[in-house]
């Protein structure tokens, strides 16, 4: 019977579901433009995504493209330090940035008439930004703050630095994106604007545009205002430094008074969403759900927070949408009076069930119509879905993949999850961590 709902509930989806109006073009420069038509309110999503984030860094300037992104609110040939926010805000628009390992976005949300105005803008800082040393010290000192507030006042941020360290030994993903406190003091001019005149040009920038629009107007207005900025030549590939085979499971302990439950960490390296073969990532999504979704449901949850009561908090992550390999995570909070030792046994107990059991046909068929739910009410907001393909767009995968994935999570198949869990379950290349508050708890 749950399972005749649940084919009914996906057939009514199906049946609403209409899918982005999608179109794509490439200027003379090498700028990609994807235009997302919503015709549902008068409002567009203008966003320029740059293929560099933290992990494209050179070594030793942890944190230059997260400044970099800070510094780019400054002042311009033409525009005042500031007044780039001040007139999106006059216009009754927002506006705001985000840096990641691999990218690095900027955008606006305003009336669909006021395009024309946040393309100027946004084109006139890609390549015109005007920076003084004032303007470093100032966000510098901005920068440190918000590392000493968001990250070094934080027991489990300051772990998951740790954690990230020892699984990346060699790959840039092994350094925070905010930057080591000791590099981002470092940072100048020098840095800063050779980080810039290298990443911020046409030819490695995705302009999306979602919302009120007709592609041909949105075509014509990225040609006026993006088109004449000359490619940079010298744009670098994008290499990396690769992680070499890790050959041993790596534990680490993080002892910090602040902590006021001890828990344990573990991470596997793991496959990305690749372009044209995301069945492995696709696979993953499920196992996290089935190990690690809701306490109500998943294996982990009902096995040591419900039979045996050994954690009040279980679960199980994986985010596919990397350049490079990513990660597969457990997390165990343990019951009063549970050792570590003791939670870490039991959620490999339950793990090595999962492997020698077959998995329930039921809950394939509720995480299917989840996700099936997830991906179309996803269409009802602009913003997400411009973010969807800027996320892709900028690590690797293509329109085609984007719009392919819903189609490859619905094709999901048992035999598929159990093969990705064996290639991924390996201790080998696992990192295990214990956060505790004192020494004595790491038992």
């Amino acid at each position: 019977m749950t399972r005749f709902f649940a084919a009914i509930f996906l057939i009514c989806l199906a049946l609403t579901a209409t899918a982005e109006d999608v179109t794509t073009y490439t200027l003379d420069n090498g700028m990609d433009v994807v235009v997302i038509e919503d015709r549902r309110a008068p409002v567009v999503v203008h966003m320029v995504w740059y293929k560099v984030g933290s992990a494209d860094e050179p070594e030793g300037q942890s944190g230059v493209a997260h400044f970099l992104e800070h510094l780019m609110f400054k002042g311009t040939d033409m525009l005042a330090p500031g007044e780039f926010s001040q007139v999106v805000a006059a216009n009754g628009g927002s506006d705001n940035a985000f840096t990641s390992f691999d990218y690095t976005g900027y955008f606006q949300r305003v009336a669909a008439d006021r395009l024309d105005l946040m393309m100027q803008m946004e084109a006139n800082r890609m390549t015109n930004l005007a920076l003084t040393p004032e303007d470093i010290i100032t966000e510098r000192r901005v920068v440190l703050e918000e590392r000493a507030q968001v990250t070094d006042s934080n027991p489990g941020a300051l772990a998951r630095e740790q954690l990230m360290a020892a699984q990346y030994q060699n790959h840039r993903y092994g350094v925070p994106i905010i930057g080591w406190q000791h590099e981002v003091a470092q940072l100048d001019m020098p840095e800063l604007t050779a980080f810039y005149e290298r990443h911020y040009a046409p030819n490695n920038a995705v302009l999306i545009v979602a919302g009120d629009v007709d592609p041909q107007d949105v075509l014509a207005l990225a040609r006026a205002h993006y088109g004449p900025i000359p490619a940079n030549a010298d744009l670098p590939a994008r290499a990396r430094p690769s992680e070499p085979p890790q050959r041993a499971e790596r534990r680490i302990t993080y002892v910090d008074p602040r902590v006021s439950q001890p828990y344990l960490v573990r991470s596997y390296l793991a496959p990305h969403r690749q372009s044209g073969a995301q069945e492995d990532a696709a696979a993953l999504v499920y196992l996290a759900e089935l190990l690690g979704g809701s306490p109500f449901t998943s294996e982990l949850g009902r096995a040591l927070q419900f039979d045996a009561q050994t954690a009040i908090y279980t679960n199980a992550s994986y985010g596919g949408m990397s350049l490079d390999a990513t990660t597969f995570s457990f997390v165990i909070l343990p019951s009063e009076g549970v050792s570590l030792a003791g939670a870490e046994a039991a959620m490999d107990d339950v793990i090595t069930a999962f492997m020698n059991n077959d998995i329930d046909p039921a809950r394939m068929d509720a995480i299917r119509t989840q996700l099936r739910a997830s991906e179309i009410y996803a269409l009802d907001d602009a913003q997400s879905l411009a973010r969807r393909y800027g996320t892709a767009l900028t690590t690797g995968l293509t329109v085609a993949d984007v719009q392919a994935w819903p189609d490859t999570l619905q094709s999901v198949t048992p035999a598929q999850i159990k093969d990705v869990a064996a290639r991924v379950f390996d201790r080998n290349s696992a990192v295990t961590g214990w956060i505790v508050a004192a020494q004595e708890d790491a038992r």
